[in-house]
């Protein structure tokens, strides 16, 4: 009876802990969800990346993290863009869901993206990337657990069986919705990209608390990103296609600072790499993929094996990545002049 008690007691002490995540006012102005297989989500990343293919080109994503801190985030994504050449212009979908705290706070996010092509010189090119979003979040207050429904023996149930009272007023305004403007660019050649990803250029208004100084404005997202590619292939079979590309990606976001230096690899038909995270203030988490190709599909799996004093007793971060190449739809088969078979 005491483990059970110990455990009940446990488990709310994750839920406070997940909420004082959620809600401090210097982590509220933290990070967006951000995929560790950013390649996998590259109109997370940057709208500028927005047809890359001239066939349509499909992602699905899903991220778990923290899953032995009552299930602290999840975040699951789809996206649909390409690219057509009469026009030199991409276009994109991106659809978003996030969930913090197990429920507690939900958000769900729909963009439309927009990009267009200029070719600098032979090789050279840029892309000019714009979203427009809705974003709508939600608050579920009776999921909250507050200190004073904390019962040092018991947890929340007393000995009754009900949960124990809080004196925290509810809100009036549990949801919010907004309009959020992202854009970005993106150089690139056959050896090296470089692109900067802009998001939340207008500093929304998430005042899903009733106007609590802290939930006003969304702060601004910088991604600088770059890699290039080194490609293997020596005009036999077992080469064919073959490349391994060196990265890095860098973000700011209000106090928050991320930064993954790693490489990426194909080789026939087996997808992988390995990262590492840091957080500026501290090293972050080892990451390591793998995957395959099978005919239009590519399917990978990520694992965070974090490395910071939150310890891999958090569980670290699962991640899956499915990308769907429906180039059999395309005007014909494609051969590119750049270093982007990444992201494709």
């Amino acid at each position: 009876m005491i483990c059970e008690l110990s455990m009940n007691l446990k488990r709310h002490i994750y839920t406070l802990l997940v909420f004082a995540l959620l809600f401090s006012p210097i982590l509220l102005q933290a990070q967006d969800p951000v995929y560790s297989q950013f390649y996998n989500a590259p109109l997370q990343l940057n709208p500028a990346f927005a047809g890359n293919t001239t066939y349509p080109l499909f992602h699905v994503n899903s991220r778990v993290q923290w899953p032995n801190i009552a299930n602290a985030y999840t975040t699951y994504s789809a996206s649909y863009d390409q690219y057509f050449e009469r026009t030199n212009s991409g276009l994109g979908l991106n659809i978003v869901s996030d969930d913090a705290g197990n429920g507690i706070l939900k958000t769900i996010n729909i963009g439309g993206i927009y990009s267009y092509r200029l070719q600098l010189r032979e090789g050279y090119n840029i892309k000019i990337g714009l979203e427009a979003a809705y974003v709508q979040t939600r608050l579920d207050w009776n999921k909250l657990v507050f200190s004073d429904q904390i019962d040092p023996g018991a947890g929340i149930i007393t000995a009754g069986g009900s949960i124990l009272p809080s004196t925290e007023i509810q809100p009036n305004n549990l949801s919010s919705g907004y309009l959020d403007i992202s854009t970005g660019f993106l150089l690139y050649n056959p050896l090296f990209y470089v692109g900067l990803g802009l998001k939340h250029i207008n500093t929304p208004e998430n005042n899903v608390l009733g106007g609590t100084q802290s939930f006003i404005g969304v702060p601004t997202r910088f991604t600088l990103h770059g890699g290039m590619q080194i490609n293997f292939d020596r005009g036999n079979k077992v080469d064919e296609g073959a490349f391994i590309s060196p990265n890095v990606l860098l973000i700011k976001q209000g106090g928050f600072y991320q930064v993954n230096v790693g490489a990426y690899t194909s080789v026939r038909n087996l997808l992988g790499g390995i990262w590492f995270r840091h957080t500026v203030n501290n090293s972050d988490a080892v990451i390591f993929s793998i995957g395959a190709k099978i005919d239009a599909f590519k399917i990978q799996y990520s694992f965070d094996y974090t490395i910071s004093e939150l310890s891999i007793n958090s569980g670290g971060a699962h991640e899956i990545g499915i990308k769907v190449a429906l180039e059999s739809l395309g005007p014909k088969k494609s051969k590119y002049n750049d270093c982007l078979a990444m992201f494709r």
